[in-house]
């Protein structure tokens, strides 16, 4: 039974018995029969672009179709003294442009310097029902090389690598259902991002924890708040890069007023990863985890605070610093899975984890800069704003050089909507 609205069937179901076991163009037609997608529609969901339909329907579950992102290139980026393009997968408009212009500035001061830690990973293991907390850790941290050892016992070609598990921790956490014994098992992953890794060996040493301690093991699984794992970048800019010293000092205040308020902090940070997951996106890696590592990471003083600093040293110059954990891979998962991650990867030329580190981190600071510098400048919505017309301006239907003509004008009326768009849209035809 349908109602009168697009077609759509009143008395339909979401328990589809069966659903992932069919194939991806069954899926698609139980989908469009639900939703009342027209075939147009149906069309655009089958087009998953350079990656196959199979691949898709092997990497996650109840595949249909696929979602495409722009793939932007941002350039002038010097790393380290080496030059790097970075592809970004994003749909912000402004992004890759501010990205791009802000890495030029960085160039009059030598580019961008980064450091990054090894990849150390944590996995957790919570012990719960022990009488006696203080002894259990006694007798944890006796057996560390039997762990330890236990824990590496799959993994002969990560420990052939120089990685494999490496330490413990034990800490006593107080809860809402009484103290808890929590082990850290700090893992070096190498060139993975590490979660699989992380979490079998947590697994496998969970039991012999409980047999030690009297206990019972609960989770078993990797912290994404990684801060064994940390990417450091630097900047020093010559104010007159930025537009001179009142723009640098504008930076200055900008950052000032994140590191006192968590409310212009959040924005602040999502500044940076604008660029950190355009990167992460494009290479296939698991942005939400490093969003959550960077989050935490901001509120580890108690306080959420951001990630960057900005100040003016004793010549003058605008110096920039980053510090957060940077969960990447450039082995496994999606990374290489996904066929544009392959070339977004062979693009950056990255030849390891860190490496791969260090540039989204050289990244996110060169982001922040972008957008400290137009907030201190001319204020964010200008730039942003125009890019953003070129797109209402597409929605109007405008092709070709009509784009640039409709946004232009919205941009000089201030008014970018898409029926304004419509209107100088008609405007322009009709003088043609």
């Amino acid at each position: 039974m349908f109602s009168g609205v697009a077609g759509v069937m009143t008395d339909r179901s979401s328990r589809i018995p069966g659903f992932y076991k069919l194939p991806p163009e069954e899926r698609l037609r139980i989908v469009s029969d639900f939703a009342g997608l027209s075939e147009e529609e149906r069309e655009l969901l089958r087009k998953t672009g350079a990656l196959d339909i199979e691949t898709a329907d092997r990497m996650i579950e109840n595949v249909v179709g696929g979602y495409t992102l722009p793939l932007g290139i941002a350039v002038n980026f010097l790393i380290n003294g080496r030059d790097y393009l970075i592809p970004m997968a994003i749909e912000e408009p402004s992004v890759v442009a501010a990205a791009s212009n802000a890495a030029k500035m960085t160039r009059e001061g030598g580019g961008v310097k980064t450091w990054s830690s090894d990849p150390l990973m944590i996995g957790q293991i919570q012990l719960l029902d022990i009488s006696d907390l203080r002894g259990a850790i006694f007798e944890i941290i006796q057996r560390k090389d039997e762990i330890l050892e236990l824990a590496n016992r799959d993994h002969p070609t990560l420990v052939g690598l120089g990685g494999g598990a490496k330490d413990l921790e034990v800490r006593v956490v107080e809860s809402p259902i009484g103290p808890m014994l929590v082990v850290h098992l700090i893992v070096d992953v190498r060139d993975a991002m590490g979660a699989n890794a992380v979490n079998s060996m947590a697994e496998a040493v969970a039991p012999r924890l409980a047999s030690i301690t009297g206990g019972r093991f609960r989770l078993r699984i990797l912290s994404n708040l990684a801060d064994r794992r940390i990417v450091r970048a630097k900047v020093r800019v010559p104010p007159e890069a930025v537009g001179g010293r009142e723009v640098a000092e504008g930076i200055v205040e900008a950052w000032a007023f994140a590191e006192a308020d968590p409310y212009r902090a959040a924005t602040h940070n999502k500044g940076i990863m604008n660029g950190v997951d355009a990167v992460l996106i494009a290479t296939g890696n698991d942005w939400r985890a490093v969003e959550a590592g960077a989050h935490a990471y901001a509120s580890r003083s108690g306080r959420y605070r951001p990630l960057s600093t900005w100040e003016l040293d004793r010549e003058g110059w605008l110096v920039g610093t980053l510090e957060m954990p940077m969960q990447v891979g450039v082995i496994g998962g999606a990374t290489k899975t996904h066929p544009t991650a392959r070339i977004s990867l062979k693009i950056l030329g990255v030849r390891s984890s860190r490496e791969l580190a260090e540039v989204v981190g050289a990244v996110g600071l060169v982001q922040n800069l972008a957008a400290l510098r137009a907030l201190a400048a001319e204020g964010i919505q200008a730039g942003h704003m125009t890019l953003h017309a070129r797109n209402i301006a597409v929605m109007a239907g405008a092709r070709g050089r009509e784009i640039d003509l409709v946004a232009e004008e919205m941009v000089r009326r201030k008014q970018i909507r898409v029926d304004v768009a419509r209107r100088i849209l008609e405007e322009i035809r009709g003088k043609g």
